[in-house]
């Protein structure tokens, strides 16, 4: 088999075999295929797409590249939630805690921020001394005794998904719903759960800008997870306005924390219940509408606050800034960012308020770019509230006065006005599963 061939066979529109795909991703991890030769294969796969079939044979090649992680030590049903990113999604540390609470097991391995999207291991790393590499058997011991625990990704899991994205990112190869399909649902299928749910963000905080877009990833993700044998739900929605109020890392802990309260605000409070509320159907439990009633129970009965406290014991965190969020470390300066005018805001651009975060320090620029945990942006106004100029948007939050000018000139870049009342689209807009489509 000559990966030339098969170059020329998904140029010319025909589709790879499983026998063919498991050589080539094989043959790549080992060095035997060159990057100019991958490089054009994901090309032709760029211009000719992938059937259902073959993208579910590259998601388990890569997924099979590595270490495939065995939690059959861990008694009961393993249920994951992955976000496709976006900005001010804390919703792992409020999700997990509740489904932990309603006695399913949450094992689950989750990666770092680059860019403008914030990732769970650096939020749950400004808790102090809270430790995200721990040993197999300390992970499997936690989850078994809390029902949840959150850890940094192997080293070794599908580094054909590492290796092939590097290479997307430098063919301008990345944006093709087949590639994009496989590198997520791959990592899924090794961390080995038995069922995921898929938080697809649509707008423009999101990799996927429509509705129509973020369907077709989910369409296909929700494919390769039932092809594997993984139950696989996905919710489409939305990140045109960022989600909650605080962006940056130890600033959304604790709206996660005051969420678990139950006095998070409203869209990220709703958000988690709907993500928690399917988990847990996942397993079994009950049906969808009582679970939904599960969930809320142990939201508003503190239960799930109590997991979270358990989790972060466990993992040799610091509890007591749980306990009380005022313990944590605060950024030495602040400065607010007023409206330019009176009206209506009518949208706001996810991606500049998560830019502006990042300048502050609360994002990488760089993969080697060093988070200062306390900066952030705490949003005050968003979309179709009523302001008057000289209202406060939102406050931002660092370690130096000098990094407040391009930050605030970037969230106020996010901010349009109109002089008429705006309406809101649903936060949940379409769910998919095996089953089809179902928009809201």
């Amino acid at each position: 088999m000559r990966m030339y061939d098969l170059i020329h066979k998904k140029k010319n529109g025909g589709a790879l075999t499983n026998e063919e795909i498991g050589f080539m991703i094989k043959a790549y991890v080992d060095g035997d295929i060159p990057d100019y030769q991958m490089s054009a294969m994901l090309m032709a796969i760029y211009f000719q797409g992938m059937t259902p079939e073959e993208t579910a044979s590259l998601t388990l090649a890569m997924a099979r590249s590595g270490d495939v992680i065995d939690l059959s030590a861990i008694e009961g049903f393993k249920v994951d939630k992955h976000s496709t990113g976006g900005v001010g999604d804390k919703t792992t540390l409020v999700i997990g805690p509740i489904v932990a609470a309603c006695g399913c097991k949450v094992a689950k391995m989750s990666g770092r921020g680059l860019g403008h999207t914030g990732g769970t291991l650096d939020k749950l790393e400004a808790i102090p001394g809270l430790k995200i590499d721990i040993s197999k058997d300390d992970f499997t011991d936690i989850v078994n005794n809390v029902g949840l625990s959150v850890v940094g990704q192997t080293g070794n899991l599908a580094p054909a998904d590492k290796m092939l994205y590097a290479l997307r990112d430098v063919t301008a190869t990345v944006d093709s719903i087949p590639l994009i399909a496989s590198s997520i649902m791959s990592k899924k299928l090794a961390a080995g759960s038995n069922g995921i749910v898929l938080d697809v963000k649509t707008g423009s905080g999101a990799f996927m800008k429509t509705v129509d877009k973020s369907i077709e990833l989910a369409r296909r993700m929700v494919e390769i997870g039932e092809h594997a044998g993984v139950r696989t739900i996905a919710i489409i929605t939305d990140m045109d306005i960022p989600l909650g109020n605080n962006i940056g890392n130890s600033l959304e802990v604790i709206e996660a924390v005051e969420t678990l309260k139950g006095q998070g605000p409203k869209d990220l409070t709703d958000l988690c219940i709907s993500l928690a509320a399917n988990m847990v159907y996942m397993s079994g439990k009950a049906s969808l509408k009582e679970c939904e009633e599960l969930v809320r129970d142990s939201l508003y009965s503190g239960k799930a606050l109590d997991k979270l406290i358990e989790m972060v014991s466990a993992q040799r965190g610091d509890s007591s800034v749980i306990l009380d969020p005022d313990k944590f470390e605060k950024a030495p300066y602040s400065h607010e960012v007023k409206a330019p005018r009176d009206g209506y805001i009518s949208h706001m651009d996810a991606e500049k308020c998560g830019i502006a975060s990042m300048l502050l320090g609360a994002g990488r620029e760089t993969k080697d770019s060093i988070l200062d945990y306390a900066a952030g942006i705490v949003l005050k106004k968003k979309t179709g509230h009523k302001v008057s100029k000289g209202d406060v948007l939102g406050v931002l939050h660092a370690s130096s006065k000098d990094l407040f000018e391009r930050a605030e000139k970037t969230l106020l870049d996010a901010y349009s006005f109109t002089d008429d009342e705006v309406n809101l689209r649903p936060l949940v807009l379409a769910k998919v599963d095996i089953d089809g489509v179902v928009k809201y």
